[in-house]
């Protein structure tokens, strides 16, 4: 059993470095793994081990809320990964009585109803969204979020992420000029688990 912070409403630090144990924990694995993006890898991150975690959810909604531009107006992620993320990040503002709604991206369009790609209350146009993403290894599944609400008439300059593999992801975000922040490097979940 991890042991929770007795204050959930502890700093970003104390915050930052439970969620490190968590993830450590719960979501690093070490092995032969195909990825997402087709790569082969010595280790795996299974985020949603931390996403769907009680207080893993809690620390991430406060982490990542804390971390929103002041002008954000809703935050998205690409289904799956991205839904307990940014449902934790949406009740976190109700509770900061800063109220930003969620938005759920479709990988492919409902094959019913409203044929909608983008699931969420609707926003007005040029609306600055967020998108959030539990790891990022080429940055594909974040911009796969970002092309659709970019043609929904939303704005979108930022991704924010739990772990960044360093892989190619936060230079397609610059390439694509979008500012890119990640809680934490794969070097500090690797050095978290080896004790330094």
């Amino acid at each position: 059993m991890i042991d929770k912070p007795q204050d959930l409403a502890t700093d970003f630090t104390s915050q930052r470095h439970y969620l490190l144990d968590l993830l450590c924990q719960l979501a690093y694995k070490e092995g032969d793994f195909i990825l997402s993006s087709g790569q082969q890898s010595s280790y795996y991150i299974n985020g949603k081990q931390v996403t769907l975690h009680p207080q893993g959810a809690l620390a991430i909604g406060r982490l990542l809320f804390s971390m929103l531009p002041s002008d954000t107006e809703a935050v998205a992620g690409l289904t799956l990964g991205a839904d307990p993320i940014v449902t934790a990040v949406s009740i976190v503002s109700a509770l900061e009585n800063q109220p930003i709604p969620a938005l759920i991206i479709r990988k492919e369009a409902k094959g019913h109803g409203t044929m909608a790609y983008i699931e969420g209350p609707t926003l007005s146009q040029g609306a600055k969204v967020v998108v959030l993403e539990d790891v990022v290894t080429t940055g594909q599944s974040a911009m796969k979020a970002v092309n659709r609400l970019q043609g929904a008439g939303y704005q979108v300059e930022t991704v924010l992420a739990l772990v960044d593999r360093q892989q190619g992801g936060a230079e397609l975000y610059a390439s694509a000029g979008l500012a890119f922040q990640a809680l934490f490097a794969i070097a500090d979940l690797q050095a978290h688990v080896r004790g330094e």
